[in-house]
């Protein structure tokens, strides 16, 4: 990666700032080191189920999914995100009225498709509440 790491932390923060739901849910990222932990900020606005306060379905996916995006674009050199092909979200258990974080992992990179797991886990990462499984498209070309 040719550029300094806070660079690309502050780029990648300026296209989530731009992209309404990410706006919307207030992802946001932290970088120490190599490894990137996305945090999505506890709001009453993404209760599924008010009955036992857990997050909603569609907001614990799109974390997940903007998590794999940011991550490939950390380790990209290219100015754009990748696009989605397919994905599997693995709800494993409920997602409390919390703070979620997730980390992503990317498992292959060719040039023009990208494979990518990653976690979201609230109180302990060995008790995650939701993997996603991802294939993106990283070039059109």
């Amino acid at each position: 990666m040719g550029e300094d790491i806070y660079l690309r932390q502050e780029k990648l923060q300026a296209y989530l700032e731009r992209t309404p739901f990410a706006s919307f849910l207030g992802f946001r990222c932290e970088i120490m080191g190599d490894e990137m932990t996305a945090i999505l900020p506890f709001n009453e606005k993404i209760i599924g189920n008010p009955t036992i306060r857990a997050l909603h379905g569609g907001a614990t996916g799109a974390f997940l999914e903007l998590t794999a995006m940011a991550q490939l674009f950390l380790l990209s050199e290219e100015a754009k995100m990748a696009k989605p092909i397919n994905l599997t979200i693995d709800y494993l258990r409920q997602a409390r009225s919390e703070n979620l974080y997730a980390r992503a992992e990317v498992t292959k990179q060719g040039r023009r498709i990208a494979n990518v797991h990653a976690e979201a886990w609230q109180a302990e990462r060995s008790r995650p509440v939701a993997t996603l499984n991802a294939h993106f498209l990283l070039s059109d070309d």
